[in-house]
């Protein structure tokens, strides 16, 4: 008997899951970074002061598992003033496996994905993050659109698209037309 081992989920996750950087809150000067990879969490700050007794302190760092990182209240309080508490629960969902995978798929994926959508799934899932509501409003995404609705793409439409951009081909060509064909059919049938 031959077992195949099949690639789990995580396969698809990048090394480094989340990375963030920034500025203590005041009056604080210091320097914090903040990643998480596959298996720890880094944590690395450097004191910023123009006192003397601080000068040429060197940075800091902290690795730690993710076991250990959700059994250290001290460092997750410190997160937590730094990045804000959705940073620390969005760490904290991370560091207990809860992965967001559909957000790291690749473009070319997720695309596909996209083209079995219907325009009303594709405009809410553009609201619920930065990365969907690129996609769901790029050229890519609404050319495939717009060639769903068509047979083909004429080089009079690829200039057109140029100057408006295929979105606007698709609600000003066929998304009107669609839903006026929807409401006759609605109002023949009783």
């Amino acid at each position: 008997m031959v077992t195949i081992k099949r690639p789990n989920m995580a396969s698809l996750l990048d090394e480094i899951l989340l990375e963030t950087a920034g500025q203590g809150p005041p009056p604080s000067k210091d320097f914090y970074q903040f990643i998480i990879t596959q298996k720890e969490v880094i944590w690395r700050w450097w004191k910023i002061s123009v006192r003397t007794e601080f000068r040429g302190t060197p940075p800091g760092e902290i690795k730690m598992l993710h076991h250990d990182f959700l059994n250290d209240s001290k460092l997750q309080e410190q997160l937590a003033v730094v990045f804000g508490t959705r940073i620390l629960e969005y760490t904290l969902a991370l560091c207990q496996g809860h992965f967001d995978y559909l957000e790291r798929l690749p473009d070319r994926l997720l695309l596909k994905i996209l083209s079995y959508m219907s325009i009303q799934d594709i405009g809410h899932l553009s609201q619920t993050s930065k990365r969907f509501k690129k996609i769901c409003n790029s050229e890519e995404i609404w050319k495939q659109t717009v060639l769903g609705h068509c047979n083909m793409i004429t080089q009079d439409m690829e200039m057109l698209a140029k100057a408006m951009g295929w979105k606007n081909i698709f609600f000003k060509f066929y998304y009107k037309t669609e839903h006026e064909e929807e409401d006759k059919a609605n109002t023949a049938s009783p």
